[in-house]
């Protein structure tokens, strides 16, 4: 989820993002998983069909290059007709081969014409082509043009392409090219604009960033393996800490800073400012919160570093929102929300935070704070449980 959030923001609000990772996904369950916690993390859809089933996600895909090099010929077609919107049929081969006389389209590859053709006849409302298997730009696009035009003579709204190799960012902006030509030459109002260009072939979040940064015309995103493998952080790096035993905290003290625990049961707060942005998190210990309350909007509220007693600062929030809220204890506590609700949080939680915070290089780190009275309690057990060196 972590990981397809930081692609959501790399490519923006208004790309769709596809998982593609079902072969790639590890464990038992991992392709259902993969699919369902990259759609809380902002993806628009899978191309896992049985995800989609049990989590009403939208599923989306396209042929494979095996369906296009299974054709020699036109002659490999079992039929040459097309069934209409209104249930008529018409000699669809016919109309598309006009159109590649009118573009002289005829050095593209009538083998991956007819896969077109027969993925035209089978699915006429979804039809979107990949078009590299053996020539992006001399067979695979002009042979999608030849379709495309055809299914909108008879009444068809073609999808778009899918390019799964070569420089994206160079392919698209060539298709979109052609495109445009193809809508002046026909008057297809709205042609260019409107067919979609889907990108493939081992994207991951840098990769977004740089095509982002070269400029392209791509529209979808099918991301598979560096989304559902988590290459960047294939473990995550968190360990079980006792914290509070028969009532009482409970410190883990080490050599290294990064390994010492935060004693007791806490408490999370999210105060956030004018510009209605976060301003910190801020734990507080549990049985403080029973005796003092929750922190309040308006109040001069002191923020501890955990580590550092020189780091310190006043917050005054405008409003505050506790975060951690317990659904389990023996058993669930309440109704849990739906995969929809759940993505509808993330994306509203990774809005709320400041664009500096989210950066891809250089982010300025996000502030977890203690309050004065768990700051206390902490360095008070610290000087309690760290034993005294004795040097001769």
């Amino acid at each position: 989820a972590t990981n397809a959030a930081r692609m959501r923001l790399a490519v923006g609000p208004n790309k769709t993002l596809l998982e593609f990772g079902l072969r790639r996904s590890q464990g038992p369950d991992g392709g259902v998983s993969a699919s369902r916690y990259s759609y809380v993390g902002g993806f628009d859809g899978t191309s896992n069909a049985l995800a989609g089933m049990l989590f009403g996600m939208k599923v989306g895909g396209t042929h494979a290059h095996s369906f296009v090099q299974s054709f020699s010929s036109l002659e490999d077609l079992p039929s040459r007709d097309i069934e209409l919107p209104d249930g008529s049929m018409v000699d669809f081969v016919d109309i598309v081969l006009k159109y590649r006389q009118q573009l002289n389209y005829k050095q593209t590859n009538t083998g991956e014409l007819a896969a077109f053709i027969a993925y035209c006849q089978a699915f006429p409302s979804a039809f979107l082509a990949l078009v590299d298997t053996y020539d992006t730009l001399v067979s695979g696009i002009p042979n999608f043009i030849l379709c495309a035009l055809a299914m909108f003579q008879i009444g068809y709204k073609p999808i778009g392409i899918r390019l799964d190799s070569g420089d994206l960012a160079y392919l698209s902006q060539e298709a979109r090219i052609m495109f445009r030509k193809v809508q002046e030459k026909f008057q297809i109002p709205g042609m260019a604009n409107n067919l979609k260009i889907v990108a493939s072939n081992d994207i991951g979040e840098e990769t977004l960033y740089s095509l982002k940064q070269q400029g392209h015309s791509i529209d979808t995103f099918g991301i598979g393996t560096n989304l559902v493998t988590c290459q960047d952080q294939p473990a995550l790096g968190c360990v079980f800490k006792l914290v509070e035993y028969n009532g009482s905290p409970r410190i883990k003290l080490s050599q290294e800073i990064k390994k010492v625990s935060i004693p007791g049961k806490k408490l999370l707060f999210r105060l956030q400012g004018r510009a209605n942005f976060p301003l910190v998190d801020l734990m507080l210990m549990e049985d403080e919160v029973l005796k003092y309350g929750e922190p309040a909007p308006g109040a001069r509220i002191t923020c501890r570093h955990p580590f550092d007693p020189t780091k310190r600062v006043v917050c005054v929030p405008t409003t505050v929102r506790r975060l951690l809220e317990k659904v389990w204890d023996g058993g669930p506590t309440r109704e849990p929300e739906t995969i929809a609700e759940v993505r509808s949080a993330a994306m509203r939680e990774l809005s709320s935070l400041r664009h500096d915070h989210l950066r891809f290089l250089n982010p300025t780190p996000y502030k977890v704070s203690l309050s004065e009275y768990l700051f206390e309690e902490m360095h008070k057990l610290w000087k309690q449980e760290a034993p005294i060196a004795e040097l001769s």
